[in-house]
């Protein structure tokens, strides 16, 4: 039996969340390139980057465990822009501060970057599940592939600004305007609340289900026969129930699933994370460079990642989650080992290829294992978002504190453990039901 085609509505809500994924890329991008002049223009040590990189985590962590929430009472619409407008917001503070030299300014914008960037991810990322989940296809890589493609766009303007010494306090702010406009102009064409609500609490089966058993084995009845045993299967197991509010949020931290498939990201967050806070200024001082070519080796970074979130998604469909994520670990433990290591320029250059690879797939395809039952997602990714980004929390001011001593290159091998001990844990993100049509 073929899969209906999807209505306009559901492709018309699959661009946008594409567009918005997009935009946040070129959000986080935009300030991420620069880190080398906003270094400079603070004269900070690598330790305290470090520990001003951790503030935004901080924003974020406290966010996050309350986004499930949010997007349950406002909608994924709302919750969007009403934080992506706090992002730009702190973004705007942040560049100021850079330019005044007034730290206190820079950390309470960055506080709001984090609270922002926080609820928009977890808040976008339920979108694009429930979309996928409509579309009975795979896409959340490709959603994904456009916040990598929003960090190339915003990296290869960073290298010009960079180039032409244009200063952060004008480059900021030009981008966060558009920015937030066209999230506005996207955000409209998210799936009507009617859809969302079915996908979030679907109602049982009817009675007319079970009759089409009657005229016999066919694909029809078949296929009744499996929808009927999925939700015999949700309602049977208790870890699946519909509680909502702060219940459901607490009940979705004490899932053993839940919290492997957050470790799992956990790994991921960190192997991203660590190329989008160190990795320009890892070359600007490893190699003795300029800024630009610092830029340069993160727009590559986000390149190699993009690409293997647009050719992942029929790896996934043919091989599986759990191979593909092994896959992935394995060229982020090779291209960590070959950056940290090695001596020519060139060379580095590959092993942040396959670093970028390697960091492409566990984010997306942990957010869709949160949100396999669309009755919790709300609550899951709420959950496995806030450990995701409690990598933010830890790793900025652990590989500021070890580059102090060993350099920055270096202090990004400390990222090979996780991501080793993540391949323990890999199969908690199997998908929950299997198709038994």
């Amino acid at each position: 039996m073929s899969t209906p085609a999807p209505d306009r509505s559901v492709r018309a809500a699959s661009w946008a969340v594409a567009a918005v994924f997009t935009l946040s890329g070129v959000n986080f991008a935009s300030w991420a390139s620069r880190m080398p002049a906003i270094r400079d223009g603070l004269g900070f040590s690598p330790d305290r980057m470090g520990l001003l990189l951790l503030v935004a985590s901080v924003g974020s962590l406290l966010s996050l465990p309350l986004s499930g929430m949010v997007v349950e009472r406002l909608g994924a619409r709302r919750t969007v822009m009403t934080f992506a407008v706090v992002n730009a917001l702190g973004f705007l503070l942040s560049s100021v501060g850079v330019q005044q030299r007034l730290v206190p300014l820079v950390v309470a914008g960055l506080v709001l970057v984090g609270v922002g960037a926080g609820v928009w991810d977890a808040s976008m990322n339920l979108e694009g599940a429930l979309v996928e989940q409509r579309l009975g296809r795979t896409v959340m890589p490709r959603y994904h592939a456009g916040f990598s493609f929003g960090t190339m766009a915003a990296a290869g303007v960073a290298a010009v600004a960079a180039e032409a010494h244009v200063p952060v306090v004008a480059h900021l702010p030009a981008v966060m305007v558009v920015s937030t406009v066209l999230v506005a102009v996207a955000v409209r064409r998210f799936l009507p609340t009617g859809h969302a609500d079915h996908l979030l609490h679907p109602e049982p089966p009817t009675d007319a289900v079970p009759d089409a058993d009657v005229a016999g084995p066919t694909a029809g009845s078949r296929a009744a026969t499996a929808v009927v045993e999925h939700h015999v299967d949700l309602a049977a197991d208790p870890a699946v129930s519909t509680p909502r509010g702060a219940r459901g949020a607490l009940a979705a931290w004490a899932e053993p699933r839940t919290l492997l498939v957050g470790l799992v990201v956990l790994a991921a967050a960190l192997t991203e994370g660590a190329a989008n806070d160190w990795a320009s200024l890892s070359v600007v001082d490893g190699f003795r460079t300029s800024h630009a070519v610092g830029a340069l080796a993160f727009g590559i970074f986000v390149t190699a990642m993009t690409a293997m979130r647009m050719f992942g998604t029929p790896l996934l469909d043919r091989f599986g989650r759990v191979a593909v994520l092994r896959l992935c670990a394995g060229l982020a433990l090779v291209g960590l080992a070959v950056f940290g290591l090695v001596g020519p320029l060139w060379l580095a250059m590959v092993g942040i290829v396959a670093w970028g690879m390697g960091a492409a797939l566990g984010f997306p395809v942990g957010m869709s294992a949160a949100a396999d039952d669309p009755r919790r997602a709300p609550a899951r990714v709420s959950v496995v978002s806030t450990i995701g980004y409690s990598a933010f929390l830890g790793g900025p001011p652990l590989l500021g504190l070890l580059a102090q001593h060993v350099g920055y290159r270096h202090a990004l091998l400390a990222i090979l453990v996780p991501v080793a001990l993540s391949l323990a844990v890999m199969g908690a993100a199997a998908p929950l039901h299997r198709d038994r049509a």
